[in-house]
């Protein structure tokens, strides 16, 4: 059994499947300071200081020390049962910016990698010959 895992651990997509995770928790780190620290200041400032991370909902008791606060952070590391729907735009913000910046980097790999793949992708020459030896019987067919 130890042998199997590590001919499964030594495959080649474990390993790309490894690096993509670690890639794509740094580009995720990248992408969320990205959208709260540029993308959602200008949105706040175009919607006259709108600041989506302060929608919520108080769904329960507040404690005392806690009563007329509107800090979600501070209100949930309480316990305090919240609504959190601003939060909820915030990620949703966030998932749309990290899909539209794959969908960029797939459609560029897309124009790049097709014309490398073509030359690649030609059939074999055992398998043109037999499409060869296969048009010629059609001709000859065809002729009788």
């Amino acid at each position: 059994m130890l042998n199997e895992f590590k001919a499964f651990i030594a495959r080649g997509n474990v390993l790309d499947l490894a690096v993509a995770v670690i890639i794509g928790a740094a580009f995720g780190k990248i992408v969320t300071s990205l959208t709260e620290d540029i993308i959602m200041p200008v949105i706040g400032k175009i919607f006259g200081g709108l600041d989506f991370s302060s929608y919520f909902l108080v769904l329960g008791e507040v404690p005392a020390n806690l009563q007329g606060s509107t800090d979600y952070a501070a209100l949930k590391k309480a316990g305090v049962p919240l609504f959190g729907y601003g939060e909820f735009i915030t990620q949703t913000v966030n998932f749309l910016i990290v899909a539209f910046i794959i969908f960029l980097l797939v459609r560029a790999v897309n124009r790049i990698v097709p014309a490398t793949q073509a030359a690649a992708a030609e059939d074999p020459a055992d398998v043109v010959l037999l499409r060869e030896i296969r048009d010629e019987l059609k001709k000859r067919n065809a002729a009788a």
